[in-house]
């Protein structure tokens, strides 16, 4: 995966992570002022690309290789 692959799933993760702070109420003022949900989507993103990346990780990619030793 190259840099500009990276940096469009890093954005599609944050898109989808804000959608869901969104629709949780995420827009009230009290509950997350506006300028902190794009910032707190990208810390969701950066965490899920950094979990993707372990060996732990449960995903997609763990998956298929698991199914090619079999």
């Amino acid at each position: 995966m190259n840099d500009q692959d990276k940096e469009y799933l890093r954005d599609l993760i944050a898109m989808f992570a804000m959608n869901g702070i969104i629709a949780r109420g995420g827009l009230h003022p009290e509950l997350m002022p506006e300028d902190c949900i794009s910032r707190r989507s990208y810390e969701l993103a950066d965490a899920m690309l950094k979990a993707r990346q372990s060996e732990e990780s449960i995903g997609l990619p763990a998956i298929k290789r698991k199914a090619r030793a079999r």
